[in-house]
């Protein structure tokens, strides 16, 4: 079933791919013998669901997730559950395309204010009088 992350983007079956692996950590022999563990592919930059502005901001949030070849890679292996695991991917992944859907606000370039000015000048120069008085007397 496709995923579906916001009203304008749907990601289609074909774009993700779902490998199960084993667990690591303690678990004894549920870990050993049950592949619990998802590893969920998500081709990103194939995808013709996902704006390019969004897929650039998409590769800047996943980091070290966004693979050589434009994939982004989640792996989950929280709970025993397989089921649970693919859900939590799945929603990890969701959320990461929203974040990418959000435009960054411009930062307005601001002034400092006409006292924060003389204040700074004024400690600056106290400052160098406590260090002139330092030194050696005449």
């Amino acid at each position: 079933m496709p995923l579906t992350v916001t009203e304008q983007i749907t990601i289609a079956d074909w774009e993700l791919t779902e490998q199960f692996v084993r667990s690591s950590g303690p678990g004894g022999q549920n870990v050993n013998k049950v592949s619990t563990a998802v590893e969920l592919r998500f081709e990103a930059a194939r995808s013709p669901n996902l704006p390019e502005q969004v897929k650039h901001r998409l590769r800047r949030l996943a980091g070290r997730r966004w693979t050589k070849d434009g994939a982004i890679i989640i792996q989950v292996e929280e709970t025993r559950s397989q089921a649970r695991n693919r859900e939590i991917a799945r929603e990890r992944l969701a959320d990461l395309i929203r974040k990418a859907t959000e435009k960054p606000k411009r930062r307005i370039k601001t002034k400092p204010t006409r006292g924060s000015i003389e204040r700074r000048i004024k400690a600056k120069k106290v400052r160098s009088e406590v260090k002139k008085l330092r030194g050696k007397p005449e």
